[in-house]
């Protein structure tokens, strides 16, 4: 005995797609994701980290060096301590820092709410929608490259400036006493766990958008009606009607 055929409802696109299975006889509700909107909510769940871990670990030594911005910054010797003599803008940190937690909010966000629609709503994201996430993507594939940039070349230009002074590398700097006492507690450390995270989540968001391109492509193939030439037609009408006779 063969199962029934489950029952395919056209869209507003002309897009055929199987009907939500809740609307089925004795159908039981299931999550509407697709295979690849699963993966793209897994990398976005490992993008929020990478985001938290970077805007936390650059306010943590911003706030090491009592607001000022190390970043690009010269340090210099007094007496047998160092000393940030030239800060950057606080602003520069305050950017890479705010992208980096906005872009990780963005993440939980969406994680959220994806997960709680495809067990209680069970929606779907139409092509408007991901349009929206596409441009989201792009943008943030920006900022994330900006801010990845800022990290590696200013913690570089910093570390230039404290190795000029006889000191081995920025590592080392870190067990030199600073003025005021307390600054600097493990600056480079988490400066390089910053661009380390800042980098991971570039690439995280660029696979987050080619599976998005993907998406979108397979939403924007053209809908053909069937015709009695296609073979799927034939094999259609054949299961209903039967084979035809050929006449020779």
């Amino acid at each position: 005995m063969t199962s029934p055929r489950l029952w395919v409802a056209p869209d507003e696109a002309g897009l055929g797609r199987l009907a939500p299975t809740a609307a089925l006889p004795g159908g039981k509700g299931a999550m509407a994701l697709s295979w690849l909107q699963r993966v793209e909510l897994v990398f976005f769940a490992t993008a929020f980290v990478c985001g938290a871990v970077a805007a936390a670990a650059l306010t943590r030594t911003q706030g090491s060096f009592s607001g000022s911005c190390p970043l690009y910054g010269v340090a210099a010797l007094n007496g047998s301590s160092l000393a940030l003599s030239r800060p950057s803008a606080p602003s520069l940190c305050y950017f890479v820092a705010g992208a980096s937690g906005l872009l990780a909010l963005y993440c939980l966000l969406l994680l959220l709410f994806w997960v709680y629609s495809s067990c209680i709503e069970d929606s779907h994201r139409g092509p408007v929608g991901l349009r929206i996430a596409l441009a989201i993507s792009a943008i943030a594939i920006f900022l994330v490259l900006v801010s990845a940039c800022i990290l590696r070349f200013g913690t570089s230009s910093l570390c230039k400036s404290i190795i000029s002074l006889n000191i081995t590398s920025c590592s080392d700097a870190q067990k030199t006493p600073w003025i005021p006492p307390g600054t600097a507690l493990q600056f480079y450390s988490n400066l390089h766990n910053a661009e380390t995270s800042s980098w991971v989540n570039l690439v995280l968001w660029c696979v987050v958008l080619v599976l998005q391109v993907v998406q979108w492509k397979s939403e924007a193939t053209p809908y053909r009606p069937l015709e009695r030439g296609d073979p799927v037609w034939s094999s259609e009408t054949d299961a209903l009607v039967g084979p035809r006779l050929s006449h020779s």
